[in-house]
């Protein structure tokens, strides 16, 4: 039996950017100087790198615009509006203008 305060929400399954955005999920802070050294649990540098998650049906049909799905991208954090989809919060949609570069093997 349910408690009353209990709601049947359905959870959400899928978030799909709308216009010229993706969702990207944001790499982990980072926890440890390139150097090796170990910093504190309150020190963090921040990234501004991740891989998209998924992109807008406008950016999937656009030759102007080199993202793809599974990309790892550089992006200006400023414009990332959070998702509250996950409890880690790492997801982020983004508009193509605020992503300014693509990580590609040659």
């Amino acid at each position: 039996m349910k408690k009353q305060n209990q709601t049947d929400t359905p959870a959400i399954e899928i978030v799909e950017p709308i216009g010229k955005r993706v969702l990207i999920r944001k790499d982990e802070d980072k926890k440890q100087t390139k150097g090796g050294i170990q910093l504190p649990d309150n020190i963090e540098i921040p990234t501004i790198t991740g891989r998209i998650v998924t992109i807008s049906v406008e950016v999937q049909n656009s030759p102007d615009i080199p993202l793809r799905q599974y990309d790892k991208v550089l992006f200006n954090p400023k414009g990332a509006i959070p998702v509250d989809f996950e409890g880690d919060n790492r997801l982020f949609v983004v508009e193509v203008e605020n992503v300014v570069a693509v990580f590609r093997k040659s």
